[in-house]
């Protein structure tokens, strides 16, 4: 196996990380505005306060990326995380990247004090519910609305 990292993304990553958005995004069928996500993008990696993102290597070759904002919930005693998006490319899955990916976040929140983690995830994909389940998240019965605000 390959040596994995992630590395903190700087605003020079910007370009390879919304190739990923992209396929991401063609892979669970969402619309991917370019411009939106390019500004979305550039505000986190310019402000820590709302959140980081990653860029994940096998060996020297980017192979993917993880998004972890942050919000606040009295439910869980205190400031929270939503991985709001981890992506690893599909020829570089079923190898425990995703597993490290996990692994490397939560102890990223457990030092910085964040109580719980939380993350989204399509019904449909069941290779992501696998590993979720396996990495200790647990579906707490709940669906999450949304609605667009624009």
């Amino acid at each position: 196996m390959m040596n994995i990292s992630l590395i903190l993304a700087q605003l020079a990553d910007i370009d390879i990380i919304l190739k990923f958005i992209k396929e991401l995004y063609e892979h669970e069928d969402i619309r991917f505005d370019e411009s939106r996500a390019r500004n979305a993008l550039s505000q986190l990696l310019q402000d820590n306060s709302l959140g980081y993102v990653w860029v994940i290597y096998g060996g020297d070759e980017a192979i993917g990326y993880l998004v972890l904002t942050f919000g606040y919930s009295l439910e869980f005693g205190g400031r929270d995380g939503l991985i709001d998006e981890l992506y690893i490319r599909e020829t570089y899955r079923g190898y425990g990247i995703g597993t490290i990916a996990l692994e490397f976040v939560t102890e990223f929140c457990k030092s910085i004090e964040i109580k719980a983690i939380h993350l989204v995830v399509e019904r449909k994909n069941n290779q992501a519910h696998s590993l979720y389940r396996k990495m200790g998240f647990k579906d707490c019965d709940r669906d999450i609305m949304t609605k667009w605000i624009d």
